[in-house]
């Protein structure tokens, strides 16, 4: 993920900074506790396609 892309993208629900985890691929917001994919080197910013974190996720990234 290009640092300079991962400055300008916030998450589409709160508009909080996002955390990019390399291995999962994924962006996650830990305001709103939700991971959105990253398929093809493409973000997908769509709340529908985000998954919901567990308590114990988001406990683990902050």
């Amino acid at each position: 993920m290009d640092k300079k892309l991962l400055d300008i993208l916030a998450c589409p629900e709160c508009k909080s900074d996002l955390k990019y985890l390399k291995t999962e691929q994924e962006l996650v917001c830990l305001a709103c506790r939700l991971s959105y994919p990253i398929r093809d080197d493409i973000p997908i910013m769509l709340v529908d396609e985000a998954r919901r974190l567990s308590s114990d996720e988001t406990d683990v990234l902050r």
